[in-house]
């Protein structure tokens, strides 16, 4: 007898039907109405990251929701997208951030979706890369590598 609380399957897309999906996301970030309120939302975080969880984020997921639910990404489920995006492992709630709304799991299926394809296709690694861009500051890695491990050489 299967369990009932188990969650549901996500989408199964080819990667073909993963790009096409993909595509259709960025297209609705360059929407008029989604950029403006992607435009307001980064005025609002104000390049500090702890403003972009709280405001950026939620609306580069709601537009991607938005696209996705028609390819039967639902929004019921885990969550976990702001924190783990950011790079921070506290559960929902800590630290002072709020807890994630329901429309995240998704957008979460549907990332892991597209990650799982990066590897075998250069053009949705290229797009997953693009989309990112749109919603995530860029990061700046500190120099690693010979004579810069944080040792002074003498």
């Amino acid at each position: 007898m299967a369990a009932s609380s188990q969650a549901p399957v996500p989408p199964a897309l080819s990667a073909e039907q993963a790009k096409a999906v993909l595509a259709e996301v960025i297209k609705a970030f360059g929407a008029p109405e989604n950029a403006q309120r992607m435009e307001e939302a980064r005025d609002n975080a104000c390049n500090d990251m702890g403003k972009m969880l709280q405001f950026l984020l939620p609306v580069a997921t709601q537009i991607q929701q938005d696209v996705i639910k028609a390819y039967g990404f639902s929004s019921d489920g885990e969550g976990g997208l702001f924190l783990r995006r950011a790079g921070c492992s506290e559960p929902a709630g800590a630290a002072g951030l709020p807890a994630h709304p329901p429309f995240l799991a998704g957008v979460l299926k549907f990332a892991r979706l597209i990650k799982s394809y990066e590897s075998q296709d250069p053009e949705i690694a290229s797009m997953s890369g693009k989309l990112k861009a749109m919603f995530l500051p860029p990061m700046t890695l500190p120099p690693h590598g010979v004579g810069t491990g944080g040792v002074a050489a003498s």
